[in-house]
């Protein structure tokens, strides 16, 4: 891209050279030809009076045609000298056109390349560069994305006026787990859509969901005020509703949950991860002892997953309470930061369970179960409700990486077998 627009650049900056260029050297040239074409007629009239002058002093001419060839040679002379001709000196030109020449190819690239950074839009190109760069580097070649990204900063910080520049870095630095950096982004974002209130919205619930993620679903003071500020700007804002949602599931207040997950179906009926909303609502009305609405309970799995079944090993029967809080993670093989792929909430009394984890239980629509091949899946009983791993918690995980797969026909056994200590 960088080349093919200098090259570009080049050959019309040749084109501009040859515009200034070839009037100097061909009309040189004309206007030297024509020069030369008069001298010679002069000297060809001063050699023939001089023959008749000759002619007249030896006898050889009378008085009358003295005069009269005299008159002719004059007239011929005349023809081909135009009237409105004037007399110009002749000066040489090879040195001026040289200097012009060399004056205009040091000043036309040169004025040409300043006059573009200084009013055109240089930063913007480069920032467009760097973001398909980064486009073609997605799902691979993490080092780039992050080398890219360093790029794509500089030159957002230079010149910050680019909503969508801030938002794909937002989004990348996401990818890369890199979660303050991704909220600090989309403040910029923010910045950046002053005159659009929805926007920013919108810029400050992915600022706080990203927040959420780097605290591992802590809801922190940072969250919390992220979150104040998009509903300041939309009461609606989509994911700050989602977050309080979980939020709100985490503390066993499933009625306050519904609510918030209920808004979004309302003012987002096509939100990407609207089938893991459903799940989260059904859920929520099941721990409430009551049958979900008619639409969330026929809510059906599609797509990519895994099946898996959970049971607990008989050294923990009697130790664990059957309130006790019940995570499933599924996370890429060697990735243990950062948002999993999917989660689902349960609690111990529902143990053993059967359960299909696919996009419905997305955290992200950039962080879904159907974008990879294989996932580790853990199981872990929580003391706390945390979602955070703690001394203490009872844990078991799948031994080998397990498939992603449209459908599977026995699910993947999960044992929890260990418990976590210090």
């Amino acid at each position: 891209m960088t080349d093919t627009f200098w090259i570009a650049a080049t050959v019309l900056i040749v084109l501009a050279l040859l515009f200034v260029l070839y009037p100097v050297f061909f009309h040189r040239l004309g206007t030297r030809k024509q020069t030369d074409l008069k001298n010679q007629n002069l000297m060809a009239y001063r050699s023939r009076m001089k023959e008749l002058d000759n002619e007249y002093e030896a006898g050889i001419l009378d008085d009358e045609n003295y005069r009269q060839l005299k008159e002719e040679l004059a007239g011929s002379m005349l023809d081909d000298v135009p009237e409105q001709d004037q007399v110009r000196p002749v000066i040489s030109g090879r040195r001026s056109a040289m200097a012009v020449a060399l004056v205009s190819i040091l000043l036309i690239p040169a004025a040409t390349v300043y006059l573009y950074e200084r009013w055109g839009a240089m930063d913007r190109v480069e920032q467009f560069i760097t973001m398909q760069e980064m486009g073609t580097t997605e799902g691979s070649r993490q080092a780039q994305m992050t080398e890219l990204s360093g790029q794509l900063r500089e030159r957002l910080e230079a010149s910050p006026d680019n909503p969508d520049g801030w938002a794909m870095l937002g989004r990348t630095y996401m990818r890369l787990e890199r979660f303050d950096d991704a909220a600090w982004a989309f403040r910029q974002l923010a910045g950046s859509v002053n005159d659009d209130s929805r926007a920013r919205a919108v810029a400050y619930g992915l600022s706080a969901q990203a927040l959420f993620f780097g605290s591992q679903g802590a809801m922190t003071k940072e969250v919390t005020a992220a979150i104040e500020q998009a509903r300041e700007l939309n009461p609606d804002e989509v994911n700050a509703l989602g977050l309080l949602g979980i939020n709100a599931f985490s503390q066993q207040n499933y009625r306050e949950a519904i609510e918030y997950w209920e808004r979004i179906e309302t003012v987002a009926p096509d939100h990407p991860q609207i089938g893991s909303i459903r799940e989260g609502i059904r859920e929520a009305y099941t721990r409430l002892g009551e049958e979900p609405p008619a639409q969330v309970a026929a809510a059906e799995t599609s797509g990519a997953g895994v099946t898996v079944r959970v049971t607990l090993s008989e050294d923990f029967q009697n130790q664990v309470p059957a309130d006790t809080t019940l995570f499933l993670f599924a996370r890429q093989p060697n990735v243990q930061q950062g948002p999993p792929l999917a989660v689902a909430r349960l609690t111990a009394d529902q143990l053993p369970v059967e359960i299909r984890l696919d996009d419905r239980y997305a955290m992200s629509p950039q962080a879904t179960i159907s974008s990879v091949d294989e996932v580790v899946v853990t199981a872990r009983l929580s003391r706390s409700g945390n979602v955070a791993a703690q001394a203490g918690d009872w844990q078991g995980s799948t031994d080998v990486p397990v498939a992603v797969n449209e459908s599977q026909e026995a699910p993947v056994a999960v044992v929890i077998d260990q418990q976590l200590i210090d």
